[in-house]
Formats: structure tokens, sequence, C-alpha cells
């Protein structure tokens, strides 16, 4: 179990730092800057490296929503779940406050939203709640959904991080105006601590739709789109 947690750790940080740490550092820097197009590249090569280097070890999750999907579907065993959260969350504040350190050390540094999440006026977008609710629920669900469907027994093989951090990248690539991105509560609760704009009040909404689009992501796939109940290999079974 030690193992699995180490993994876990390692990759949230690794999501958390090079993921938030693109957009703080260098989404917006002087001409060359690599907006938000950079940012959900970013997102998504964090995702992809670690998946392979220590997805074997720990099944890559690296997002308590990822954990609760995997665990509803089966894929994961249920008294895991918690350490892997409490894991997650806290490789997520070291990587926010490393990162931190390092942006402070700019002159004249400002936090200002540090790369959190939010609606309305903490919206990059100006989105209202209801908006960000539906697209973390929506995107969240897309999400475990290509998690399960690349790491099936009907998929290629060793393609599944490519799919996966792919995915991750799409799905900032869809909604950074909205909400600056969550679909993992570590991710948003690791920057929102440091964030100047009062994220923390928001932080309840970046827990929930998550949670909820994972569960249904992962009851969408379980019940409708995995491989042993799927019509083909029915068809065969029966003739």
């Amino acid at each position: 179990m030690s193992r699995k947690l180490a993994a876990e750790f390692f990759g949230t940080f690794w999501l958390v730092f090079g993921g938030c740490g693109s957009a703080v550092l260098a989404a917006a820097f002087p001409e060359l800057g690599i907006g938000f197009v950079g940012v959900a590249f970013a997102f998504g090569l964090t995702v992809l490296t670690m998946a392979y280097a220590v997805g074997g070890i720990s099944g890559g999750h690296f997002n308590p929503a990822v954990s609760l999907g995997l665990a509803m579907a089966g894929r994961f065993e249920w008294k895991e779940l918690v350490p892997y959260w409490i894991t997650q969350v806290i490789a997520g504040l070291v990587a926010a406050f490393i990162l931190y350190m390092i942006a402070s050390g700019a002159p004249n540094f400002t936090a200002g939203g540090f790369a959190s999440n939010g609606y309305g006026d903490l919206s990059p977008g100006k989105y209202g709640m209801m908006s960000a609710l539906l697209i973390e629920i929506v995107l969240t669900a897309a999400f475990l959904i290509i998690i399960l469907g690349s790491t099936s027994i009907a998929a290629p093989a060793g393609f599944a991080p490519i799919a996966i951090g792919l995915g991750l990248t799409l799905i900032h690539l869809i909604s950074i105006p909205v909400t600056n991105t969550s679909v993992n509560p570590a991710r948003s609760t690791a920057v929102a601590f440091f964030a100047e704009t009062g994220a923390v009040s928001q932080l309840w909404l970046f827990w929930v739709a998550p949670l909820i689009g994972a569960a249904l992501g992962s009851l969408a796939y379980t019940l409708l789109l995995a491989p042993g109940e799927s019509p083909g290999k029915i068809a065969r079974e029966t003739n």
C-alpha cells in the first residue's frame, strides 16, 4: 500500500505542479505566453507522463474523482479510497506551496487567482454557478468513460495513457473559459488556498461536481459500454 500511495503522491504532485505551474508561470508571459492551449496541453502531458511512470504501481489516478469512479466500476478497492484521497490532496498542497514559493520570487508578484477554479466573478469568462456545475459534471463523466474504456480488456494494450492525457487536454480546451477547469478536487483544493480571490469559498462546487460526474460516468460505462456487455461480444457468444 505504501508504494501505491507514494506513486499517487508523485503523480498528483506532478499534475498540480506542471499543470497549474504552466498557468501561473508561463501562460501570460510577455509576448511568449503559452495561453489556454499551452495550459491545456500541460495538464494532459502531466497525466500522460506520470501514467506511464507510476501508473503500473497505483493505477495512476491522481484525482479523487477518478478514484471514486474506478471504485464504483469495480476497478479499485473501496478500502483504499480514503487513503488515496488524503494522499492526493496532500500532494497537491505540497506542489502548490512549492509553486507559490517559486512564483513569489518574481518582481511585483501578486498571487491573484493562482490558477484556481471558480464561477461568477472568479470564472475567466464570468460564467454562472449553474454553467460551472454542469460543465464540470459532464466533462468529469466523459473523463471517466475515457479512462474506463481505454483501460478495458477490449482496448489496445499500452495506449491508455495517451488517450487519457489527450482526453484531459481536450477537457481543458473546452472548459478553461468557464471554470478554469477542475474535474479534479485535489487540483482545485491545492491552489485555492494560495489564491487572493476568495476561491476557497467556491471550492465546494469543485468537489461536488467532479464526484457526481465521476459517479455518472462510471455508471454509464459499466451499465452501457462495458466490453462484457457489448452487443458485439454477445452476438459472437450466441452464434
